[in-house]
């Protein structure tokens, strides 16, 4: 099953989108998933400016590329998240940040992910992938004990403010994915669910599986992937690997990535726990046939150098390809 490879450049924003597109045509990536922000895609002019837009698709054409998805975490974050402080401040954009009234900026993070779908739409792309935020993630602990009541109440604000996001999304026949990930309002199995449940399954609304953020979480992707197969929209190649030693903690002890007292960290994939032939054959099994998405986050390699390992990582699974005849075929008799 041939997949297009696909360079997410979340993590190369600082670099001028034309550069990163240069580097990626060189190193043999089918596309991109173009992050929206750095001066990579924004989407509020992708949505009205034809002549923005079309410099975005000569640029992926000069260096024969395509696009496949987009993706708009950092922005998908400020929807839901309770408290919004000085860290939504550092990534988002002056307008969305406004006065940094946090329902005012909710408010205007809602309006941008809307125009993120439509920016899609024009793109030519069917999937948009990104974060949604969590006003219960602050009660992960659980203490001070959080009611029943107040989770309740974190998954109707979920519903509530992201059901008009998605409105816009089956208008313009465009579908969001959610990375599972801590911070999220679903970041693990049973959390994923149960936000799939608060919005009743709609279409509109599915998955990008990474399974990087279930490694360190002692999480099964296989298992993952097998149950919530009719949701996944999209598909990040990225890696983790575990430190538990007695001492590293599994939450990370607030050190800083790469420190090798952490529990974990992220590194370039090939290099950690992620079991990718199992996941690529499992991939195959449940009619998979979208991008694979490198997302390269590692803080002891140079990018320059992780993200050609991946490519070359990702490549080799491509030729799992179930066969042409069934083993067993030889042994009939007839």
């Amino acid at each position: 099953m041939t997949r297009p490879i696909t360079l997410f450049t979340g993590q190369w924003a600082d670099l001028p989108f034309e550069e990163v597109a240069r580097l990626a045509g060189e190193w043999g990536f089918d596309g991109l998933e173009i992050a929206c922000w750095g001066d990579h895609l924004d989407p509020r002019r992708a949505a009205e400016d034809d002549r923005y837009l079309q410099d975005r698709l000569d640029i992926l054409e000069k260096n024969n590329l395509q696009v496949f998805a987009i993706a708009n975490h950092v922005t998908g974050q400020a929807v839901c998240d309770d408290p919004i402080d000085e860290r939504h401040r550092d990534i988002l954009t002056p307008e969305v940040w406004g006065d940094g009234d946090p329902e005012g900026v909710r408010s205007r993070a809602a309006r941008s992910m809307m125009d993120t779908a439509r920016a899609a739409a024009r793109l030519g792309v069917k999937t948009v992938t990104g974060f949604t935020g969590s006003s219960i993630w602050k009660a992960v602990a659980m203490f001070p004990p959080a009611s029943g009541a107040m989770i309740d109440a974190g998954y109707r604000d979920f519903a509530d403010r992201w059901n008009p996001i998605l409105d816009v999304f089956d208008e313009v026949g465009v579908r969001f994915a959610l990375e599972v990930h801590p911070s999220e309002i679903a970041y693990d199995y049973w959390t994923t669910k149960r936000t799939l449940e608060a919005i009743g399954h709609r279409p509109a609304f599915g998955l990008n599986f990474d399974p990087s953020h279930f490694i360190w979480q002692d999480l099964d992707p296989v298992m993952f992937l097998q149950d919530f197969a009719d949701h996944i929209l999209h598909v990040h190649v990225k890696e983790s690997v575990r430190q538990l030693d007695g001492r590293n903690g599994r939450l990370g002890s607030h050190l800083p990535w790469a420190d090798p007292r952490r529990g974990w960290d992220f590194v370039t994939a090939g290099h950690g726990d992620v079991q990718w032939n199992r996941i690529f054959r499992t991939l195959n099994a449940i009619g998979y046939a979208g991008p694979t998405s490198i997302e390269w986050e590692d803080a002891g390699m140079d990018r320059l150098t992780g993200a050609p390992q991946a490519l070359a990582l990702v490549k080799g699974l491509a030729a799992i390809a179930p066969p042409a005849a069934a083993f067993d075929a030889a042994f009939a008799t007839r």
